[in-house]
């Protein structure tokens, strides 16, 4: 079973970077299926690189749809409505295109279900296996979910999160990879692993199926994401390292609001936060009020040094002005070497570094952990 949210998750991109398709004869995939939900009409498109190319525009009636597509091997499918492309409405799910094989889909925008030839078969018998296992999984998280909408605190729902997800998550990973173990014939055993989703998981997944299937016609499919992972995984590494605690930060030297130079070596002997940001980022934007108030609970405490990101110079200071940031500010044009020197991959990022110039803590993201890491740093 696939999500709607899997599905969108590349929807913007893909609005962006759509090409029409070549004429070139290849392997046809048919697809049929029923799902609620949908309307008058699809866009079935594939990646290719950075951009999509549009593969069909098939018309949908009660619900149901037909489509073939010509590929030349496995392949992924986005299929949105136009609306969605438009983003005005959120309707679409992906799906594996197998040349030769033909796929029937059933279910809605919540659950959908392959079926048809034997590899469809093979495909939703492990996709179904994978729905139960993480079953107990998605009520905790539903559970949560509903807690913290009835006001229990997110620190308190976090903290219940963080203790069982572990266990839950390992225990349905190990019912996959034992189907996958006792159906190691399966190709769509194989087709699945990109689904894991974890390095280690893929790896040993590909290991448990039988030679012919591990080298046959699913294996670049299944290859492809395991390298994309394991590049992933290095770049998260030498990330680590640039933001580890204890790392020198590195120096740098930016314009501030009045378009003079601030160097962070001038702050030396006192923490600094770096606070990693755009206004274009609905999470640092969303994350300002609570920046505020630590700010002031710690005021003479610590520094906060506002790095903006990936803007023109002109949004940064209306930015500053309008949500009224009272602590120092510097931009970051594109060809500076600033956020390579951090490992910065993701927005916000905030690196409180010590009196010594040296990396104490690095957050990713608008994450509570950080304003109780901040309690228990200067609340002393």
């Amino acid at each position: 079973m696939k999500k709607l949210m899997i599905a969108l998750a590349a929807a913007t991109l893909l609005a962006a970077n759509v090409q029409a398709s070549d004429s070139v004869t290849k392997g046809k995939v048919t697809f049929d299926g029923q799902m609620s939900g949908l309307t008058d009409s699809l866009i079935v498109l594939k990646a290719d690189n950075n951009s999509f190319t549009r593969l069909d525009t098939v018309l949908v009636k009660d619900g149901k749809f037909h489509f073939t597509v010509s590929l030349d091997q496995p392949t992924d499918l986005y299929i949105y409505s136009p609306g969605t492309l438009r983003h005005t409405e959120r309707i679409g799910f992906t799906a594996i295109a197998v040349p030769g094989e033909k796929a029937t889909i059933t279910g809605d925008q919540k659950a959908y279900y392959f079926s048809g030839s034997k590899f469809y078969e093979q495909y939703g018998a492990v996709d179904r296996v994978a729905e139960e296992a993480m079953k107990p999984l998605r009520l905790l998280e539903d559970s949560l979910t509903e807690r913290m909408k009835k006001g229990e605190p997110q620190a308190q729902i976090m903290k219940e999160y963080d203790a069982k997800e572990p266990a839950l998550l390992a225990k349905g990973n190990q019912q996959i990879l034992d189907f996958i173990g006792k159906h190691n014939t399966s190709e769509g055993c194989a087709a699945y692993i990109p689904s894991l989703n974890d390095l280690e998981l893929m790896k040993k997944a590909a290991g448990l199926l039988s030679d012919d299937v591990r080298n046959g016609r699913m294996k670049s499919y299944y290859q492809a994401a395991i390298d994309q992972a394991q590049k992933q995984a290095e770049k998260e590494a030498e990330q680590a390292k640039k933001q580890g605690n204890g790392t020198v930060a590195p120096d740098f030297t930016l314009n501030d609001l009045n378009s003079k130079p601030l160097s962070l070596s001038s702050l030396k002997g006192k923490y600094v936060l770096l606070d990693f940001w755009g206004t274009w980022c609905i999470w640092c934007v969303r994350g300002i009020p609570m920046m505020k108030e630590y700010y002031n609970k710690y005021k003479g405490k610590f520094e906060i040094l506002s790095i903006d990101c990936n803007e023109t110079e002109d949004k940064w200071k209306a930015g500053v002005k309008k949500y009224d940031l009272p602590w120092l500010h510097v931009y970051n044009p594109r060809n500076t070497k600033v956020l390579d020197d951090y490992g910065i991959t993701g927005f916000p990022t905030k690196i409180l570094v010590g009196p010594d110039g040296k990396i104490v803590k690095t957050f990713i993201g608008e994450d509570p952990a950080f304003y109780k890491f901040l309690d228990e740093q200067f609340g002393k």
